[in-house]
């Protein structure tokens, strides 16, 4: 009997394909590139060969001995199969453990480490990474996706018959990622079924309006949000375009060819990407919704994306969360919003999912336009940190999860972002909302991010669009009314260090401006 996409209030990845495909048919998927674990399918796929594939990736996973509840890591070169080995070792009750191909090895061995001697599943390339690691001490199996030397090929268990699929109790561990690791070690964070249905109703409620719209997504495979998304999208019957090479000169014809209505990455590919706006066959003229999360977007790109659309009403979703709660506020910007908007609003609470407050040091609520943490309740939130429950717990009060950031709310509940605690410089109100302006004001600008020196001034550090340096006399102009700060220091964009989702590792920054040692540099 198939398995429910989510039944008994739960959200099961195994199934999402075959439902999918039961319910839409040969609907379209494309690909940037082959699957690592099948290449001999090419790029023009569909739901049917999807679900066809996860069922005999998972007949293959059982023939090789993983069982249900046993975790399974994927850790891989980036590629649209870690999202089918995800459904595969869900599909037979296993549980999926994500850990970016992004990590620095070292960082690996010690989320590894935290683990019950688990499945690995990796390639050639990722395996050579590793060799400094006692995988036989940390793993039980290693299998490859191709014939890496010292694992075991998935290939040596095609053809094997897969089981019945297999669900797992509701509030069981269902998956595993990480989070992003800005400020140092990732943490593990363990969400199960029902959690992860309470992140996917508020979420399927916004797509409704774009339902069945081609879909382009560049997003990381080991992040929460992309699975829910997915969820989301197959429901709906919407064609995909799964992007891993983000660089416009590959995208810009892929868009022009499937002309998708819906476009959702990581800000800073948003950022990346607007140079599609005037691209040849215009990529973005069908875009009906954009969405955005992961970390804050500046407006310069918002109304860029939505000037780009030639639909009507276009609108871009920002979605404000984290790995451990899911979304718990969201606003919608049209093109009209987008000309007055505010980079800082990250909108509202979702009704009857989550709730926010900004509350002071002592935990008690403050007034309206009052500066403090924020924080949320929220039906979505993970079960724990994996190995560091201590450490979870710390950061709950009465059900209220503290976010780590700072913010305030309007009169009206709108709630406002300052800085991330950690990021916070005395000198200065807002780091992001500085940032935002020099944004706008300088359109060679890549990125700027603004990180504490020795002294703790504000330091920003600039990347500009080529290999062009930065003119001092337009900077001069565009820093005039702002907070005094140091000198800019010019970096290229690809130096810098980033998460998998390309979130900017402040605090990793800020150490090597003043020449301390960031741990998880890679993370």
């Amino acid at each position: 009997m198939r398995q429910p996409l989510f039944a008994d209030r739960g959200f099961y990845l195994g199934p999402v394909f075959r439902r999918a495909a039961d319910r839409h048919g040969a609907v379209f998927v494309t690909l940037d590139r082959p699957l690592d674990v099948a290449p001999a399918l090419g790029v023009d796929l569909t739901y049917t060969v999807l679900a066809d594939l996860v069922e005999e990736l998972s007949g293959r996973l059982w023939e090789a001995g993983v069982r249900p509840s046993e975790q399974v890591v994927v850790h891989k070169a980036d590629n649209v199969d870690i999202m089918l080995l995800t459904c595969a070792a869900s599909r037979i009750g296993a549980v999926p453990v994500l850990l970016s191909p992004a990590l620095a090895p070292e960082v690996a061995g010690q989320l590894l480490e935290r683990l019950r001697r688990p499945w690995l599943i990796t390639d050639s390339v990722t395996l050579a990474g590793l060799k400094g690691l006692d995988l036989p001490g940390l793993v039980r199996r290693t299998l490859a996706v191709d014939d890496a030397p010292g694992a075991e090929p998935l290939a040596a268990y095609a053809g094997a018959e897969p089981p019945p699929p297999v669900r797992l109790h509701p509030r069981e561990p269902a998956l595993i990622t990480h989070s992003s690791g800005t400020t140092g070690v990732p943490k593990l964070a363990v969400h199960c079924a029902q959690t992860m249905w309470n992140r996917l109703v508020p979420q399927q409620a916004m797509g409704w309006p774009t339902r069945g719209e081609t879909a382009a997504l560049h997003m990381s495979f080991v992040h929460s949000r992309f699975y829910h998304l997915l969820g989301v999208l197959l429901h709906f019957g919407s064609p995909l375009v799964l992007i891993t090479d983000p660089d416009p000169a590959a995208v810009g014809p892929l868009l022009v060819r499937h002309r998708p209505g819906i476009v959702e990455t990581h800000p800073n590919t948003f950022v990346l990407w607007e140079e599609l706006a005037d691209a040849p066959g215009a990529p973005l003229s069908r875009v009906r919704s954009y969405g955005s999360t992961f970390d804050a977007i500046h407006p310069r790109t918002v109304r860029r994306l939505l000037n780009a659309s030639r639909r009507r009403t276009p609108w871009l979703i920002q979605l404000y969360g984290q790995s451990e709660t899911g979304p718990v506020a969201f606003q919608v910007v049209t093109r009209r919003g987008a000309a007055r908007a505010d980079g800082r609003r990250v909108g509202f609470g979702i009704p009857g999912f989550t709730r926010v407050r900004v509350t002071d040091a002592a935990g008690r609520p403050v007034p309206p336009g009052t500066p403090g943490r924020i924080e949320a309740r929220t039906r979505g939130r993970i079960l724990t940190y994996l190995g560091m429950p201590e450490r979870y717990d710390r950061q709950l009060t009465d059900g209220w999860w503290e976010m780590g950031d700072l913010g305030h709310r309007s009169r009206l509940g709108a709630l406002h972002l300052i800085d991330r605690e950690v990021d916070r410089i005395d000198a200065v109100h807002s780091n992001l909302e500085v940032e935002d302006a020099l944004m706008s004001r300088l359109e060679e600008l890549r990125e700027v991010v603004i990180v504490p020196g020795a002294d703790r001034e504000p330091v920003p550090v600039v990347c500009v669009r080529g290999e062009r340096p930065l003119d001092p006399e337009r900077w001069r102009r565009a820093t005039a009314d702002l907070p005094a700060m140091a000198e800019p220091r010019q970096w290229r964009f690809e130096d810098l260090p980033m998460t998998a989702t390309w979130k900017v590792k402040r605090v990793e920054i800020a150490r090597m401006l003043t020449g301390t040692r960031a741990e998880g540099a890679r993370a």
